[in-house]
């Protein structure tokens, strides 16, 4: 079983809290598994009997019936017979639910789908309902608002490192080149070999990732943009970037005129099925967001480099895709950092300077400032590394993370270097 302590700890927080529980993320990334599995397995623990445990996988031709929403609450509120204990509600594949016709009201002017049922079953009072998806309708972020604001979402990534770590088999010296090269699907874990492997993930994007957007959006047409504007965020990871850069870049490369609009509309389609994630800049010193450019993200390195067929894989930019991830798994809101600063040039004339923080990191009252840096093996180096860093005045926590293996230390002015596998396995910083 792969632990997935994390998430977990969520569902049992969020247990019996009177909203339906809506798990969401990229396909594949392990909700049903997380819900079947490892949930179950706890309620089991805590003395729950499989009675009170009603699970339906509605994407089994067993439970075609249950497609039909008037047929799904009506089975449910047949086995929901002990008044006096908690019913566990399981819906996965929810969206395989259809929408049909009222049959109350022949002339077709309502529609009743799988939210009618949900919402019908919360006020069971004794049923606690949890609903997990993973195509066009239960994919996207709109999906609470379908609940009307009786959801609570719990957003499921792939594998952290920590997670991917404890469930390897091989060689654990050998964990962090796999999870570095072929990121944190689960079923990853599965194959054996490079071409299988890459093949996985180039099929999740062929056969599930670009259809699920263009049936979700009604996009007909050809889907070379598609392809192509992934192709063109895989290779520019980490880099500042907007749709108007990446309309030249079209233009340049592709000669394919593409508008800054449509451009913006896919980068949406893909952040909204949870494929990349967007980061804003971030002015440490005037306390304000800076709009475009941005960063962006993929939710999984090993999909970003399955997308360009393992060809480019520079490290820094991999590295910071990770960290990035790896603040999002800890419910971090991660921004790109900006220090400005005045100074006088060689012509002795003042300028205005604007350096970068790889990573704001904000929870609460807590705050860290991360730069990704593949070394600082030499003073130069180190001193060019944390330039920004060294020019944030207030007393938040300054981190290097460094792709080596080093004994974690503190430089003279309080900046923590620590190596990349320990600060991902080590969540107290």
């Amino acid at each position: 079983m792969i632990e997935r302590p994390k998430y977990l700890d969520k569902l049992i927080r969020k247990k019996e809290n009177g909203l339906v529980k809506v798990i969401t993320g990229i396909r594949r990334c392990g909700k049903s598994y997380l819900l079947f599995e490892i949930y179950h397995k706890y309620l089991n623990s805590i003395g729950v009997d499989d009675s009170h445990i009603i699970e339906l996988a509605l994407d089994d031709d067993e439970n075609i019936r249950y497609r039909n929403p008037l047929e799904l609450g009506k089975h449910i509120r047949e086995i929901i017979t002990d008044k006096n204990n908690m019913y566990y509600i399981f819906l996965d594949e929810i969206q395989k639910v259809s929408e049909i016709n009222n049959p109350y009201l022949p002339d077709g002017s309502e529609k009743v789908g799988f939210v009618d049922v949900v919402l019908g079953l919360m006020k069971i009072k004794n049923a606690d309902i949890y609903v997990t998806g993973s195509n066009s309708k239960m994919l996207s972020s709109d999906i609470l608002t379908e609940f009307r604001g009786r959801g609570d979402e719990i957003r499921v990534n792939p594998l952290s490192y920590s997670e991917y770590y404890c469930a390897y088999q091989g060689d654990k010296s050998d964990a962090w080149k796999e999870y570095f090269t072929y990121g944190g699907m689960p079923l990853v874990l599965m194959q054996k070999t490079h071409e299988d492997k890459s093949r996985y993930l180039n099929d999740l994007f062929n056969k599930i990732y670009i259809d699920d957007i263009m049936a979700r959006n009604s996009i007909g047409y050809d889907k070379s943009i598609l392809e192509d504007l992934l192709n063109i965020i895989s290779s520019s990871v980490g880099s500042l970037t907007n749709p108007s850069k990446l309309s030249k870049t079209f233009k340049s490369v592709r000669n394919t005129s593409v508008s800054d609009e449509t451009i913006a509309k896919y980068l949406d389609y893909f952040i909204d099925a949870f494929m990349i994630y967007k980061s804003m800049r971030y002015d440490v010193k005037g306390r304000k967001y800076i709009g475009s450019p941005l960063k962006y993200y993929f939710s999984d390195i090993g999909l970003r480099n399955a997308r360009l067929n393992f060809r480019q894989q520079e490290e820094n930019h991999i590295m910071e895709n990770i960290i990035y991830n790896e603040l999002l798994y800890r419910e971090f809101d991660v921004d790109v950092g900006i220090v400005e600063y005045n100074h006088k040039n060689t012509e002795n004339k003042n300028v205005r300077t604007q350096l970068e923080i790889d990573f704001v990191a904000n929870k609460g009252s807590v705050r860290y400032y991360i730069q990704s840096a593949l070394n600082v093996s030499s003073e130069e180096k180190r001193l060019q590394e944390t330039n920004s860093l060294r020019r944030v005045n207030d007393s938040f926590k300054k981190i290097v993370v460094v792709k080596d293996d080093i004994i974690p230390w503190y430089d003279d002015t309080g900046i923590y270097y620590i190596g990349i596998e320990k600060f991902l396995l080590e969540e107290t910083l």
